[in-house]
């Protein structure tokens, strides 16, 4: 996994040098990367989420759009739509935004649901679909999206079939005193973006992508992920639990946090560690517990302390 470790290591040191003190947070970015999943990031505007996304294109060397959501944005400003051509006699196809590698929807919950279903195909088939003909999206391809957690006004929040697409949700949360003092120090001439230059290429990334694939997880570890997800189906405070394709995120990510850590086998502190950021999304709290501020988190917490840790045996050759 030295291949892995190496190329996840090249990322973290370059993006730090444009957002300080979240190495955690962008360890998170990586995993959803590698695991060729989406992100959602839930904070408050101005903690860094769009230089978040574009140090990481630029640091990929990948093409970058920004698309802001707004009550009145249509499909069609998203994927893209077919115009006439007088000259050729003939439609031809106008890509929108969304034919980018990293692409980031800023504040996606002002769109309309009809808005917000445009992403549906790209994020789970890797292409869109105008006027009946399919277009293929690059490679790599990652939706990082943004929300205000705090605003509601005006805001349409997401369906379930939405949330479920995101491979994990995170949040930058605000700089300890002495990392803002370092961000307005490497502020102060010029924005340390401008000197970011990319130190991994999409050919890298595949192989890295592709490795993750081969990281052993034993039976265990598998019937350890399965318990979580069937107790967030048979929790009392849940509403709606997570899905299988909750437990493939959690069985992806644990892979890829194992290799980033060079190892080449998971074990159950992976899992622990991607639970909440992984499942914590995609639970829907019923009304009487929303109403004593049960949250999706503490539910995965309760989980986890409950559910005892699997033991070991000898791994097959």
């Amino acid at each position: 996994m030295d291949e892995v470790r190496a190329v996840t290591d090249q990322l973290v040191k370059n993006i730090e040098r444009v957002i300080i003190g979240k190495r955690d947070a962008i360890e998170l970015i990586l995993v959803g990367l590698l695991s060729q999943g989406h992100i959602l990031i839930e904070d408050v505007p101005g903690v860094g989420k769009t230089m978040l996304a574009r140090a990481l294109a630029k640091s990929l060397g990948c093409t970058f759009r920004r698309i802001q959501f707004t009550p009145d944005m249509l499909p069609s400003d998203v994927t893209g739509v077919s115009i006439f051509n007088q000259k050729a006699h003939e439609f031809e196809f106008r890509p929108g935004p969304i034919m980018a590698q990293i692409v980031l929807t800023d504040e996606i919950n002002r769109a309309t649901p009809k808005t917000q279903a445009a992403l549906l195909e790209a994020m789970q088939e890797l292409q869109v679909t105008v006027d009946g003909v399919t277009h293929p999206l690059p490679h790599p391809f990652l939706v990082m999206a943004t929300q205000n957690p705090i605003e509601y006004e005006g805001t349409f929040p997401l369906p379930e079939a939405q949330l479920d697409r995101f491979l994990m949700r995170i949040r930058l949360g605000y700089p300890g005193p002495s990392d803002e003092i370092a961000v307005l120090d490497s502020q102060q001439y010029v924005h340390p973006l401008t000197k970011t230059e990319q130190v991994i290429g999409s050919e890298a990334l595949t192989q890295a992508q592709e490795k993750l694939k081969t990281v052993y997880v034993d039976l265990l570890v598998k019937r350890y992920i399965v318990d979580i997800v069937t107790r967030t189906r048979r929790h009392p405070d849940i509403y709606l639990g997570a899905s299988p394709r909750g437990s493939l995120a959690l069985y992806r990510t644990g892979q890829t946090r194992a290799a980033m850590l060079g190892r080449d086998y998971v074990i159950p502190d992976d899992i622990k560690a991607m639970t909440k950021p992984t499942l914590a999304h995609r639970l829907i709290v019923s009304p009487s517990a929303r109403l004593r501020d049960v949250t999706g988190e503490a539910v995965v917490s309760e989980i986890l302390s409950d559910l005892p840790v699997p033991g070991a045996h000898v791994r097959p050759r």
